[in-house]
């Protein structure tokens, strides 16, 4: 076996010392001033990072670190447990608990706040001071930062790979990819919301999918009128996951079978949304909640989704 490594300025735990030449930055052979030149480079690359992304019309939540409580609440939170310590990429670190705002994507700090305390950090760091590790939340492939923000910072900025942390996972009730935007989280809390309504599972739960957030609401209404109707004509209850079962089978396979025959889908309509658009358009022509060829008939082409 050979020596063991020493320890990195950023962690114990094998990480190898970041040397200066390594790092992406320069040294002045001064901590102090390599420590202030640090800070002020990472607040450059922030304001012009954030400056490209206001000429491109970016949505701030493209260059903003990501916040916990708002993934969390789209995906819905089952369970956690503590894992332990391991060495995460600092790439996968996305988000904060609490300070998603004194932080962009990359993690470098939005203002001069707490400048001292980064600084010190910075020049911890270079001199080969043992850090302590970060706290995050694990979600996914994603982690979220409980303490530790400033050393991140500082681990980024010195173009190191690797951190210590302790981590704790989170079980969510939705998969926890494809949130990388404001926008997904909110598609992904409505279509958590309807699943908690209408339990679909395995075939079910893929195909009922919609691309616009308020889609999910009427799905989970049309399921339950669809429930009530058949209760009140068998004269019996039917619990939510026997409801949703039943609806997929009984009324949204048959009824997007005679859309696909009918060329009534549009192009770059999902079969959910078909369903909900020819379905809406029957009744509010017709006043029916029967499906046959004479009402696919009637209502085809009405409101159809084009490219």
């Amino acid at each position: 076996m050979g020596r063991p490594r020493d320890r990195g300025p950023l962690g114990r735990a094998g990480l190898d010392p970041v040397a200066p030449e390594r790092l992406m930055v320069s040294s002045s052979g001064s901590p102090r001033v390599d420590a202030e030149s640090d800070f002020m480079r990472a607040r450059r690359h922030q304001v012009l990072s954030a400056l490209a992304a206001r000429l491109r019309n970016d949505t701030e939540d493209t260059v903003q670190s990501m916040s916990f409580d708002e993934v969390v609440d789209a995906l819905g939170r089952r369970s956690e447990h503590y894992v332990g310590h391991k060495v995460i990429p600092l790439d996968a670190i996305v988000g904060s608990v609490d300070k998603a705002r004194d932080f962009d994507r990359r993690f470098r700090p939005t203002s001069t706040v707490n400048r001292q305390r980064w600084e010190r950090l910075a020049r911890a760091s270079r001199t080969g001071e043992v850090i302590p590790p970060i706290d995050v939340y694990q979600i996914g492939e994603y982690y979220f930062v409980r303490d530790g923000h400033h050393r991140v910072s500082v681990a980024r900025s010195l173009g190191v790979e690797l951190i210590e942390a302790r981590v704790t996972a989170i079980e969510t009730f939705l998969s926890p990819v494809g949130i990388d935007a404001r926008a997904s989280l909110e598609l992904k809390f409505w279509r958590r919301l309807m699943l908690q309504r209408v339990p679909f599972t395995g075939e079910a739960r893929a195909s009922v999918a919609v691309d616009r957030p308020s889609d999910y609401g009427r799905i989970a209404e049309a399921v339950e009128a669809w429930a009530t109707r058949t209760m009140h004509a068998e004269h019996a209850y039917m619990d939510p996951e026997t409801m949703a079962a039943r609806w997929y089978a009984e009324e949204f396979q048959p009824v997007v079978q005679m859309i696909e025959e009918a060329g009534v889908r549009g192009d770059d309509e999902r079969p959910a949304e078909a369903y909900l658009r020819v379905a809406e358009e029957r009744y509010r022509l017709i006043r029916e909640h029967e499906w046959n060829a004479e009402v696919i008939k009637a209502v085809a082409g009405k409101g159809r989704k084009k490219r």
